[in-house]
């Protein structure tokens, strides 16, 4: 026998620690009792077996060992490997499921992880398209066929209203009401919400309508949705993104431009222009003003950009 396989036996013969075996337990828990998929419960497998292996090191054996100490050295372990503030946050999540799990199932009598607070994680902020540059992507369709004429309208549409592209394919003719510049948009959990378009998207709508759509439209296929695909069904995401990416190329736009980024463009450029957060809020149907505060620190970095440039003591 080799001593490769003499090793590896001996990892398998090892017996598991109590700590190990609530492990198991947990995660059969969360597969049967839960129902998380695949994909979770090896997320669940790989941040408890970090844990685990931390644990096996320190010679904790089981549950009742572990104390917030011991939490706070895992997640500074955890930062000095490297792992980004977002990442370990997640991993401390697990850890509070899996010893919340214990005390509920009377195997344990405290919860080490209550006490502690996740990383605090610098939160991201949107990259934006500028005004020149959205100009520059509006201009690259060729408006003289149906698809390039209904891609005009689409970018227009995003950029005028800052919907989702799952709004955005979503859309169906019965939703504009042009009559009061405003399009019915369904959002996230089914919410309804009314949001202006301004005259250069709907100009440009209504002209894809007359010429381009009852081209494209296809009977018992099209119903009423209203941007098309060449088959005359309802597009998908990834067209829109795929669609989005060209036309970015052909501006000469060289950082990644994707669908979402015109609606962060909207709203910066609506904060910039001196729009309420609140009408910012309603019309990008955050439930919450935070998430839509995240654009407030853009036009700060804005501001800042203009007073460094042109004060002269700056």
């Amino acid at each position: 026998m080799s001593r490769r396989k003499h090793t590896a036996d001996q990892k398998e013969k090892r017996k598991l620690t109590e700590l190990e075996m609530h492990m198991r337990h947990y995660l059969e828990h969360l597969q049967v009792e839960r129902g998380l998929s695949q994909n979770t419960l090896a997320s669940y497998q790989f941040d408890l077996q970090k844990y685990a292996s931390f644990a096996l090191r320190h010679s904790l054996n089981s549950p009742a060992e572990i104390q917030p100490s011991h939490i706070s050295e895992f997640l500074r372990q955890l930062s000095y490997e490297g792992l980004s503030s977002r990442t370990t946050a997640r991993i401390l999540s697990a850890l509070r499921g899996f010893h919340r799990y214990l005390v509920a199932e009377g195997k344990q009598s405290d919860d080490p992880t209550e006490e502690i607070d996740p990383p605090t994680q610098s939160r991201a902020l949107p990259d934006v398209l500028s005004v020149a540059q959205v100009n520059a992507i509006l201009k690259c369709p060729d408006t003289s066929k149906p698809l390039g004429l209904r891609d005009r309208a689409i970018l227009e549409v995003l950029y005028a209203t800052g919907i989702r592209v799952s709004e955005l394919i979503n859309l169906t003719q019965m939703n504009l009401r042009f009559e009061e510049g405003v399009v019915l948009v369904f959002g996230k959990g089914s919410k309804e919400r009314i949001v202006p378009i301004g005259r250069s998207a709907m100009r440009w709508v209504r002209r894809y309508q007359i010429e381009a759509r009852e081209r494209l439209a296809k009977r018992g296929k099209s119903y009423d949705v209203l941007f098309l695909n060449h088959r005359g069904g309802k597009l998908s995401r990834a067209a829109i993104r795929e669609m989005i990416v060209r036309y970015a190329k052909e501006a000469n736009i060289t950082k990644g431009v994707h669908p979402h980024m015109f609606r962060h463009s909207f709203a910066t450029h609506l904060l910039e222009g001196g729009a309420d957060l609140r009408a910012v809020q309603e019309m990008l149907g955050h439930a919450d003003i935070s998430t839509t505060q995240i654009y407030t620190h853009i036009d700060r970095e804005y501001l800042k950009e203009v007073h460094r440039t042109f004060h002269p003591r700056a």
